[in-house]
């Protein structure tokens, strides 16, 4: 019996990975439909609890939810064969689009469909960025950290200013919105804590860091091993799913490290807009361009893209399986939080940073920002969703 319901539950997942288009917001939805009400393999309230740990937590917020719906079905095993797929299908997807792009890149069609489609995934980062805004800035602080980190960062440019501004905006508003009597409940919640675990965790980080660091850049190691302490890194920092991932990638992997150009980005990020599954295989994609553009083949792009996904959503994974068991006591901890509206605040100035950076490349084409307009307009106003309208802006590039 319970391995019936292991199966139905793996055939559950598969339906849901090629049908979940519209990001985390539409994905908590289809899985409250087909997980709790239509299945009964979690309550309602399980399911919120999930969700609100998921965003409590870095990493990608779809995979944490449905991570943590499969340990709690039938524990690692499951877990770990409901992440591989998920994750598989629109990361091969993406893998395979970054191995063909240069094939395409210097047709002509395929210019044509570049100069509508860029513009509407510039469209899109503006309107994740205004919905961010909306949700996360409610006060004065949120506000002013939000605004401090959109100066820092278009300032610094640099990888590292990214864990600094987020640690400093979870701190902030931690001490400002917290009240001052949970030690004794920090205390139980910690005493729970392996700290053998946490220094793997951290270890792993610091361990490729380092490794990066020493290794010959001639090295044909040298790039991979920088690949995943790159990806790593960020998906410890990522807080509030892939929206946030856009800033973070464009500013390391373009602007500052020069692995791929703003065209082959923004190309990525809308073929990954019109798929179903995970925002974070974007990583895939990412992985497998830089390999690419430094002349690693297409067996080096494979193993690029292979470094990114693992590395991005490692943390994520590692997180979700390594807290559930004691969430109970770690949500009572208003200080834990309080925090988040603080990194909210500062991922929204991030957000802000890559839009700015995203437009640069523009320049006095006004073609380009009236696409752009347009393209928040229809997602502001109608339910349109992304997929439809980068499919509608391939449509009008092989028109026109």
């Amino acid at each position: 019996m319970k391995k019936r319901r292991h199966l139905l539950f793996i055939r559950d997942v598969i339906l849901y990975t090629f049908t979940s288009f519209g990001g985390p917001q539409a994905h908590i939805a289809v899985l409250l439909r087909e997980f709790v009400e239509k299945r009964g393999y979690i309550t309602e309230g399980e399911l919120m609890e999930l969700n609100a740990l998921s965003q409590l937590l870095p990493g990608p917020s779809s995979t944490q939810t449905l991570v943590g719906i499969a340990w709690k079905v039938g524990g690692l095993r499951l877990a770990i064969i409901t992440f591989l797929i998920w994750i598989m299908p629109s990361a091969t997807i993406m893998c395979i689009a970054a191995v063909s792009y240069k094939i395409f890149a210097n047709r002509a069609m395929f210019t044509e469909i570049l100069r509508f489609v860029q513009p509407i995934a510039v469209g899109i980062v503006a309107y994740a960025t205004y919905t961010f805004a909306t949700k996360f800035l409610k006060s004065r602080v949120s506000t002013m950290l939000a605004s401090g980190s959109l100066i820092a960062t278009l300032i610094l440019q640099n990888a590292y200013a990214f864990p600094l501004l987020i640690m400093l905006g979870g701190i902030i508003s931690s001490a400002l919105e917290t009240p001052q009597h949970e030690s004794e409940l920090r205390v139980k919640l910690f005493s729970n804590v392996n700290p053998n675990k946490v220094a793997y965790f951290i270890g792993i980080l610091l361990f490729f860091a380092a490794l990066g660091a020493v290794v010959n850049q001639t090295s044909p190691f040298s790039l991979p091993i920088r690949l995943f302490e790159n990806f790593y890194r960020n998906g410890i920092l990522i807080f509030g799913g892939g929206q946030v991932l856009v800033p973070l990638m464009y500013t390391e992997f373009v602007e500052v490290k020069h692995y791929l150009t703003n065209s082959e980005f923004l190309s990525g990020y809308a073929l990954q807009q019109m798929l179903p599954g995970p925002t974070f295989s974007f990583s895939s994609f990412l992985g497998a361009m830089s390999m690419g553009n430094k002349g690693g083949g297409v067996m080096g792009q494979i193993f690029g893209s292979l470094v990114a996904v693992i590395g991005l959503n490692l943390p994520g994974l590692i997180l979700i399986l390594f807290i559930v068991p004691f969430w109970d006591d770690l949500k009572k901890i208003t200080r834990i939080k309080n925090s988040l509206s603080g990194i909210n605040a500062v991922a929204v100035g991030f957000m802000a940073t890559a839009l700015i950076l995203l437009m640069r490349p523009f320049g006095l084409d006004w073609m380009a920002y009236l696409i752009m307009l347009i393209t928040f307009l229809l997602l502001y106003f109608t339910k349109i969703k992304a997929p439809v309208v980068i499919l509608i802006g391939v449509v009008l590039g092989l028109i026109f």
